[in-house]
């Protein structure tokens, strides 16, 4: 059976990560998180200083970005791929609040989505790979085999993203949350980089009111039909 690149992108919190690293487990494919790779590159900030207030200290950010380097690892108790930045895993960190909320600034930069797309890049040379972003099938993988658009209505994705921090334990308001959601479809649809947009060739997936049994049957179906072309 041949291997080929599948791309999802589409809004936060419609669990496109999930989805991706079920299926990519389902099928024998690696799953890379692109969403993981900009809020390490945001973690990073916030632990060296370059956030002032809701500013970024761009021209000190340019120069350390070589200095980024982001990878998986497959986690042994989990069986799905941890990130890690330079090294440490950050898996836990890079999901809060504090980086949800200043993750849309940072990956509105050119350099570092340029420094980013080029790691993903070299990531996906060997096919077989499932990635999942806000601009995988449009920007990064252009000519993958499948691409995917997935999206759910605001409030529905605010739900999942509340119900997820409560069961983490951590302290979450679904205002704030709803509010957050909102901001960055907004500036991931008008940023001048690489914009959120479906590719004309990709499939869309609203997965508003499918449970994850219906949306895998759905993946799993459209993968096949690829495959057997």
């Amino acid at each position: 059976m041949k291997k080929i690149t599948i791309a999802i992108d589409g809004f936060s919190s419609c669990g496109k990560s999930t989805m991706a690293k079920d299926l990519a487990r389902e099928i024998g494919y690696i799953y890379i998180d692109s969403g993981a790779m900009y809020r390490a590159v945001t973690l990073y900030g916030i632990e060296h200083g370059i956030f002032q207030d809701d500013r970024i200290d761009t021209e000190k950010l340019k120069k350390q970005i070589a200095d980024i380097h982001i990878s998986f690892r497959l986690n042994p108790e989990t069986g799905r791929p941890d990130t890690y930045l330079n090294g440490v895993n950050v898996e836990n960190k890079i999901r809060t609040m504090e980086v949800s909320s200043r993750v849309s600034l940072i990956a509105t930069l050119d350099f570092v989505r340029k420094a980013m797309v080029a790691q993903q890049q070299e990531m996906g040379k060997a096919k077989g790979i499932v990635m999942d972003g806000r601009d995988i099938g449009t920007t990064v993988f252009p000519d993958a085999e499948l691409k995917i658009f997935v999206t759910a209505t605001p409030e529905i994705r605010a739900q999942r993203r509340y119900d997820e921090l409560k069961a983490k334990g951590e302290e979450a308001r679904f205002d704030e949350i709803l509010e957050n959601v909102k901001q960055r479809d907004h500036i991931d649809q008008n940023r001048e980089v690489s914009p959120l947009r479906k590719a004309e060739d990709a499939l869309l997936l609203d997965n508003s009111h499918m449970s994850i049994p219906e949306q895998k049957e759905w993946l799993t179906q459209h993968f096949k039909q690829v495959v057997a072309d």
